[in-house]
This record gives C-alpha cells, sequence and structure tokens, in this order.
C-alpha cells in the first residue's frame, strides 16, 4: 500500500494532483463504495479480486473500479488520466499566405476577395488575419474558399482563389490575407 500510494501521490502537481481518501487492505466493502461516491473518486484495487456483489453495488453509485496487478500499470494508467486533466498547449500553426487582387460583391454572399495564393496554402474553415501596410487590420475565420465556380477545400501555392471573410467587408486589393490554425497539443505530467 505504502509503495502505490506514495508513488501515485507523487504525480501530483501544481495543476493536478491525487488525494487518497483511504487505503487498506483486504476485500472491497459498501464503506469503499459510499467513500469513492462521496468524493467522487475511483477504487483502485492492487493484487485482489473483486466480488460481482461489489461490481454491481459500484455500477449501481457510478463509483469506477479499477483492478491491477503491476504497480507500473496503475501508475502509468492513473498519470494517463491526470495528463487529460491538463490544459492543452494552444499553438498557432502558419497555413499560407495570400494576396488580394480584386474584390468583387456576391449577392446574399457580401465581398468576395479574389486572391492569389503566394506561400504555402489556403484552407477552408481556417483563421485569417487580414493585413494592409504590415498592420493587422482585421482576424477571423475564412468562410469561403473557391476556384472559379466550385467550392474546394484548399488551394496550394501560386493558384487564384476566391476567399470570403466573415465580418469584414473593407478588403482592398493588396491586402495580405494570412492563414493559420490553431493546433491543441496534449501536455505531459
Amino acid at each position: 500500500i505504502e509503495a502505490l500510494s506514495d508513488s501515485l501521490m507523487s504525480l501530483s502537481t501544481n495543476e493536478v494532483n491525487v488525494k487518497i481518501m483511504h487505503r487498506s487492505v483486504g476485500m472491497i466493502n459498501d464503506n469503499d463504495i459510499s467513500l469513492a461516491k462521496a468524493s467522487e473518486g475511483i477504487i483502485i484495487v492492487f493484487n485482489l479480486s473483486v466480488t460481482k456483489q461489489m461490481i454491481n453495488k459500484a455500477k449501481e453509485h457510478g463509483v469506477e473500479i479499477r483492478c491491477y496487478s503491476i504497480i507500473y500499470e496503475a501508475i502509468n494508467e492513473i498519470k494517463l488520466a491526470l495528463e487529460g486533466l491538463l490544459e492543452p498547449d494552444k499553438v498557432e500553426e502558419s497555413l499560407g499566405v495570400a494576396e488580394v487582387r480584386n474584390c468583387f460583391k456576391i449577392p446574399k454572399k457580401g465581398i468576395i476577395a479574389g486572391c492569389y495564393v503566394t506561400d504555402g496554402k489556403v484552407v477552408r474553415n481556417a483563421y485569417l488575419r487580414v493585413k494592409r501596410d504590415n498592420k493587422i487590420i482585421h482576424e477571423g475565420n475564412l468562410t469561403s474558399l473557391r476556384r472559379f465556380k466550385d467550392d474546394v477545400a484548399e488551394v496550394q501555392e501560386s493558384y487564384e482563389c476566391g476567399i470570403g471573410v466573415e465580418g469584414f467587408t473593407d478588403i482592398i486589393n493588396g491586402d495580405l490575407l494570412e492563414v493559420y490554425e490553431i493546433k491543441e497539443i496534449k501536455r505531459k505530467l
């Protein structure tokens, strides 16, 4: 019990922590299930079998029972569960840049920027920044992407396309549209 509980407690950080409410030897009993339910915790069983009666009672009360026979498996699973509680890091990844060459007013769609992709690629439903004279004048979503009359998912470098920008109609020739996405990276303990 000491080795397992100490190893689990050592997984605690400033953001997530392990609290051991009770530890004892022997079979699971009604009090263990009641305590786990009240504390919204789980029951960890090491090198023991659990009776069908206790499994059914735990299910009734919404308590999870996890059984292990190898200490490292228990530690690794709890570590993975704690990592799942951590807020992921958000990283911006640049996809491409398009230069506005012409603007078109389309009924029911608004202003569509006729663009030439100068770098990377433009992807539908990505985020974008409108830059004029190296200053950001708008940030929003890329709402529509067309090549000729076809809706497309992406347009590669050196091709022309029509881009719709959510909530922004003041696009002029020469504006640059920087397209990017936000990726979430799972954090480790």
